[in-house]
């Protein structure tokens, strides 16, 4: 997936998911491997009920590297 559609996807129907994945996305995403931007989108494409419920920490994610993708862009999200 190019930048320009990986971008479209981090706006979310919730301000709380894109203000962690827009700027995830704009400072690290181009320097991710090719492993980590294949999970980073399988994340994207997640529902957004599903993700507020594991970025806010209301419930486990069942998949081992969507729940390391999530405590990465957790951690760097914020400037």
């Amino acid at each position: 997936m190019n930048i320009a559609r990986v971008r479209w996807a981090c706006r979310r129907g919730m301000l709380e998911l894109d203000v962690l994945f827009q700027p995830f996305v704009e400072a690290h995403y181009e320097g991710m491997s090719v492993k980590d931007k294949q999970t980073f989108i399988r994340l994207l494409e997640c529902e957004d009920p599903e993700l507020f419920a594991w970025f806010m920490g209301h419930e486990q994610c069942p998949d081992a590297d969507l729940a390391a993708m999530i405590v990465k862009v957790r951690g760097r999200a914020a400037p």
